[in-house]
């Protein structure tokens, strides 16, 4: 068992409190990753989504998990639990600092996400309190205009990592 967070990052022109639609615990806001076997290290070609709406039950019956996927080279089996309660937005100033922010926990058995995609279902406010949402940033980054603020706003540079949780 291992617990991963889910770290992100990017340039913020103009706007702070970058996070999900619905807040960092946004029960419906689909993360996509590719997921690494943790028996065999085969990494799998399509991406898998994971929302903390989804849950099955676990294999052995216990409890209810967000994802039961099958290794397609070795045949294992893996789960992966999202944790909510430790994301918080990406704020104009760790993005100056280039500083990663928490986004989720995922308790990995067999199971280990890469490569996270940024996608849909993003929000985030200009400096000056203009609410910008529904940002598709699967294209790598997003830009439009400030009305009120009469300035550009731009998210761009996005990168992510997963940090072990000790």
């Amino acid at each position: 068992m291992v617990n991963l967070m889910l770290m992100i990052t990017a340039e913020l022109d103009n706007l702070t409190d970058l996070q999900p639609q619905g807040g960092c615990d946004d029960p419906n806001f689909p993360f996509y990753f590719k997921m690494k076997c943790g028996n065999c290290g085969e990494v799998s070609q399509k991406e898998t989504c994971l929302a903390l709406s989804d849950t099955v039950p676990l294999p052995n019956g216990r409890g209810t998990t967000n994802l039961v996927q099958k290794c397609k080279f070795c045949g294992r089996e893996g789960t992966v639990t999202m944790t909510p309660g430790r994301g918080r937005p990406l704020s104009l100033e760790a993005s100056e600092t280039g500083e990663y922010t928490p986004l989720m926990v995922f308790d990995c058995r067999g199971l280990e996400p890469v490569d996270f995609a940024f996608g849909d279902g993003w929000k985030v406010e200009s400096t000056d309190g203009t609410k910008f949402e529904g940002i598709d940033l699967s294209g790598g980054e997003y830009a439009d205009y400030c009305e009120k603020g009469q300035v550009p706003v731009m998210i761009s540079n996005l990168r992510s990592k997963f940090e072990v949780l000790k």
